[in-house]
C-alpha cells in the first residue's frame, strides 16, 4: 500500500519541531474516515480541539444520552510538571467535548498507585478540571467498586476485578500519559489500563506485558488520546523532578490503541534523542506491542492507516 503524509500547518514558527517522519499512513481515501491524527507544537487542549475536529468531531464517538467513561493516568501524587499523570487540561477539554457533544454525564476515574487516591486526584490537577467542565469524579480505590470477570482471550490473566465503569460502558475513552516505566520500558495506551483492575501487582508478578495484552482483548476502547505534552523520559512511573519531563507538546488520537502506542514509541525516542535523555528503544523492546497485534487488538504497522499530522506554532 502506497504511503503518504497529510499535513495541515497553521503559522509554523521555527521553534516547532516535526513530528517523527514515521508517524505517516496509507494513501487518502475521502471516504474513509480517520484513523489517527498526530498533533505537535500547541496546548494540549488547543492540539485536542484542532485533532478531534479532523478526526471528525466527538459526535462521532459520542452520541446524545450516552454516558461516557474517562480513563486518565492519575496514579501518583505529583504535580502537573512532573509529567507522572495525565494532563489535567487535555481531560477537562475532553470533558467539554464529550458534554457538547451531547453526552448524558461523564464519568472520570483511576485506580491509583496509592491508598491516597484523594489526594492523588486533587494535586494532579484532574479533579478540578474534571468537574470545571462539569464532568464528575469516581472513586477507583474502592474494593466495592469492582466485579470479577473473565477474559476470554487472556493467556495469562484469564479474570480480574475490573472497575464497574470499565464493564460495558457505552463510550469509553482511555487518556494515558506517555512517559518512561521501570518494568514495560513505556507507559502509554495499552499499558493505562492497568488502572482498571483492583489487583495491579498480580500483573507484574504474571507476565507483565502478556497481562497488558490478556485486558486489552477485553476492554472496549471507542478513542485513545494520548498525552504527550510532557513526556517523561527517566525515572519513571512516579518521576524524580520536572528536568526529566521536558515540555514537547504532542499529542495522539486514534480509534487504535495499538497504532497509537507504536506512534508514542516513536514519539518518545525523537524526544530522547532530541534531549539526550532516556533510551532510545526499537519496537521491538516493547514486548507488548506485536502480541497485542497477534492477539487482534490493533495494528502496529501505521502504513495501514488514514494518518493526518497538524503542526500548530
Amino acid at each position: 500500500m502506497k504511503r503518504r503524509e497529510f499535513v495541515i500547518k497553521t503559522s509554523i514558527g521555527a521553534a516547532a519541531a516535526a513530528l517523527p517522519s514515521a508517524l505517516v499512513g496509507a494513501e487518502e481515501d475521502k471516504n474513509r474516515p480517520l484513523d489517527m491524527v498526530a498533533a505537535r507544537g500547541g496546548s494540549a487542549a488547543e492540539m485536542f480541539d484542532r485533532g478531534i475536529a479532523e478526526m471528525g468531531g466527538m459526535k462521532r464517538f459520542v452520541k446524545k444520552g450516552q454516558t461516557v467513561v474517562l480513563k486518565p493516568n492519575i496514579g501518583w501524587d505529583r504535580p502537573p510538571e512532573f509529567g507522572a499523570n495525565t494532563n489535567p487540561e487535555l481531560v477537562g477539554r475532553i470533558v467539554k467535548h464529550c458534554l457538547d457533544a451531547g453526552a448524558k454525564e461523564v464519568l472520570c476515574y483511576d485506580h491509583t498507585c496509592g491508598n491516597d487516591w484523594e489526594n492523588r486526584y486533587k494535586i494532579s490537577g484532574i479533579q478540578a478540571a474534571v468537574e470545571a467542565n462539569g464532568g464528575k469524579m469516581v472513586a477507583g480505590n474502592t474494593e466495592s467498586m469492582y466485579v470479577e470477570c473473565d477474559i476470554p482471550k487472556g493467556a495469562s490473566l484469564k479474570r480480574a476485578k475490573v472497575h464497574k465503569l470499565s464493564v460495558k460502558p457505552d463510550v469509553f475513552i482511555n487518556i494515558p500519559v506517555l512517559k518512561d516505566h521501570s518494568g514495560a520500558k513505556i507507559t502509554s495506551a495499552l499499558k493505562n489500563y492497568m488502572g482498571c483492575v483492583w489487583d495491579r501487582q498480580w500483573w507484574h508478578k504474571h507476565d507483565l506485558p502478556q497481562c497488558i495484552v490478556d485486558y486489552s482483548t477485553f476492554q472496549k476502547v471507542n478513542l485513545t488520546v494520548v498525552d504527550a505534552y510532557r513526556v517523561m523520559l527517566e525515572y519513571g512511573p512516579r518521576g524524580k523532578s520536572p528536568s526529566s519531563s521536558p515540555v514537547v507538546k504532542y499529542q495522539i488520537i486514534s480509534t487504535d490503541p495499538v497504532a497509537a502506542d507504536v506512534a508514542a514509541v516513536h514519539i518518545f525516542v525523537s524526544v530522547a534523542k532530541e534531549f539526550g535523555k532516556g533510551k532510545p528503544y526499537e519496537l521491538g523492546d516493547i514486548k507488548y506491542l506485536k502480541l497485542a497485534e497477534a492477539a487482534g487488538v490493533g495494528t502496529c504497522d501505521l502504513s495501514k492507516l488514514k494518518i493526518k499530522r497538524i503542526e500548530i506554532a
